[in-house]
């Protein structure tokens, strides 16, 4: 049987389409600035196909980069340490994948090591990397949060959500103001009430 973190590692061959080239998206960018009424030879938007797509490759990095390898080194000399770890309020943006609408939110990580612990800003750069990924807010919590526990196997890990949806409060039903959390429990954090609610009251919103 193939582990998960062996799936992970795949997952990019496995699902990525061929991409097509600079100029293929270029041109696509021109069609729509025609498609809205506007001229995509006027002065001002001479270079904004160009503009768009080197802004699409940064908002779609993730595609690019492999969580699992970030959170490969780790460290083992911490002396028994067995409690909480916790990064909060990490801020990302991403897009959703139904409008390609900016999804704005930050992310609350935790983990219990189980005799090793990981670099911090590995934990926030694998929210990025998924993040940087055309999203659901439901899957990326899943994601981030079966990625640490498949690669760190700690005692348990807990990852929490607040994002606003932009296809939501800029279009559609235009309700600002707005956010969806979403939450995933896993191990001691989904078994143990205690734990859990510990982890909770950390996602509170400092001033």
């Amino acid at each position: 049987m193939i582990s998960n973190v062996k799936l992970l590692e795949r997952e990019r061959d496995v699902t990525a389409p061929e991409r097509p080239d600079r100029a293929e998206v270029e041109d696509a960018f021109r069609t729509i600035i025609r498609w809205t009424g506007d001229d995509p030879k006027r002065d001002g938007l001479i270079e904004t196909p160009s503009r768009v797509a080197r802004a699409f490759e940064e908002f779609f990095i993730g595609y690019s980069q492999n969580p699992v390898t970030v959170l490969q080194k780790t460290f083992e000399e911490i002396e028994g340490y067995d409690e909480m770890i916790t990064l909060r309020g990490v801020r990302f943006e991403s897009h959703c994948e139904h409008h390609m609408a900016p999804i704005v939110g930050k992310a609350w990580v935790a983990y219990i090591p189980n005799g090793r612990v990981v670099g911090i800003s590995k934990l926030a750069r694998v929210v990025e990397i998924y993040a940087k990924r055309l999203q659901i807010q439901e899957k990326m919590t899943a994601q981030i949060a079966n990625t640490i526990n498949d690669v760190l196997k700690p005692q348990g890990v807990a990852v929490l959500i607040k994002a606003q949806h932009h296809c939501m409060t800029t279009r559609g039903i235009h309700k600002p103001g707005t956010d969806l959390v979403t939450s995933r429990m896993l191990g001691c954090f989904r078994d143990n009430p205690a734990t859990r609610q510990e982890f909770l009251s950390m996602t509170a919103e400092r001033d």
